[in-house]
């Protein structure tokens, strides 16, 4: 890959808007209906594992990306719930959990080579 650590940054950068939407006082709901937040919940780290599986292929990789997520997650709702403000849910935990599997599953299939057909495209247009 031509941009893997345009990728990369992008990926840390995804890693920080998790933390800091999950951490501010008032987050944007964008989903309105009962228990939204744990779709947002799955979306986003299924979202943020399909990423990274996309940039890391080898199973070693991946069972680290898969753990290091999900206890991201775990630091997340133990800082919501130290903060005063918002509170920890394992329910979120869970959601995160199962969206770290679905990003993983995702990982498996044609979709794990969007970023690399994008970079190639990037990289031909480059060269142009």
């Amino acid at each position: 890959m031509v941009y893997r650590k345009t990728w990369l940054a992008a990926g840390w950068l995804l890693i920080f808007l998790i933390g800091y939407l999950s951490l501010i006082p008032s987050p944007p709901t964008p989903l309105r209906f009962p228990h939204a937040d744990k779709l947002e919940h799955l979306l986003s780290y299924a979202l943020l594992m399909g990423w990274f599986c996309q940039l890391y292929s080898a199973r070693w990789q991946r069972i680290c990306l898969a753990l290091a997520c999900v206890a991201y997650g775990g630091i997340i709702e133990l800082l919501q719930g130290w903060s005063g403000y918002r509170t920890a849910d394992w329910m979120d935990l869970l959601a995160d959990s199962l969206g770290v599997a679905l990003g993983w599953l995702l990982g498996n299939t044609s979709l794990q080579f969007l970023l690399t057909h994008f970079d190639t495209r990037l990289a031909s247009n480059h060269d142009r």
